[in-house]
């Protein structure tokens, strides 16, 4: 599950000292790209990343030479064993974290030469999130939850395109409703309707059934696979469920910091 983390940044790791013509030969840059051709601009572009958190003698190398690149309109599946990074690569890739080396390209888009305020406003457009714990406000109803992105992103209709997001994860009969007052299955669709309603480029979620039980998170499931055909939102799925990774175009497999496997087929974790 992504947590709030404290990082500073010590050069302490022997992949800080290496030139970037010998991190791209180390790395194989390149060998993880899945985009249709080399004119097409993937979703998402990972180039050699490296990422420690911590202070000092807890300092952690968590991401080690990440290279992927994963096409427009592409659902993959992360899963490996606890602690093996997949949490933090979601934080890379939304801009929730910034690696040490290596750069993160969203649609052609270099988050490392953004800004903290112009990398937030990037993210409220381009990058929608389901967290595991749901994250509603619960001072606001369902309908206000889901216009918030909107509103921000300077939307004149937020309120219309909320509702019609609620009423596209069967809650149209929901919308004055507190989180308190709603299942926990209920306010995991508010929160995808809220992900979903800025039409961001990718989606990414973080566990997003960790707290449901099998029937409700089968239903969460089947409306957050719908969206992302329907819109063609790139989808980027963390799970320890091999059979839910299974129905994602790819799988990748890290373990322990580094991608250890990717494949088109159902893998036992």
């Amino acid at each position: 599950m992504i947590r709030a983390i404290v990082w500073t940044r010590t050069a302490n790791f022997p992949y800080e000292r290496r030139t970037s013509r010998a991190l791209r030969f180390l790395t194989g840059i390149g060998m993880n790209d899945i985009s249709a051709s080399p004119d097409v601009v993937p979703a998402i572009a990972l180039d050699g990343v490296n990422l420690a958190l911590g202070r000092a003698a807890a300092r952690v190398h968590i991401l080690k030479d990440i290279s992927l690149h994963i096409g427009a309109g592409e659902a993959i599946g992360l899963i490996g064993p606890s602690g093996s990074g997949k949490s933090t690569l979601l934080m890379v890739m939304a801009g929730l974290e910034r690696p040490d080396t290596g750069t993160v390209r969203i649609a052609g888009h270099d988050l490392g030469g953004l800004n903290e305020d112009a990398l937030a406003r990037f993210r409220g457009r381009r990058v929608g999130i389901v967290f595991q714990s749901f994250h509603l406000i619960p001072t606001m109803t369902a309908l206000e939850n889901v216009a918030v992105p909107l509103e921000l992103a300077g939307a004149a209709d937020a309120f219309a395109r909320a509702e019609q997001e609620l009423a596209a994860v069967d809650l149209a009969g929901r919308l004055h409703h507190y989180p308190a007052e709603l299942s926990g299955g209920e306010q995991q669709r508010v929160a995808l309707a809220r992900a979903l309603a800025p039409d961001p480029v990718i989606l990414i979620a973080d566990e997003p059934t960790g707290n449901l039980d099998e029937a409700t998170g089968s239903q969460i499931i089947d409306l957050m696979f719908a969206g992302h055909l329907q819109r063609k939102t790139t989808l980027v799925l963390v799970t320890h469920d091999t059979a839910l990774a299974a129905r994602c175009d790819r799988v990748v497999r890290l373990r322990s910091g580094r991608i250890d496997r990717i494949t088109a087929e159902a893998v036992t974790a």
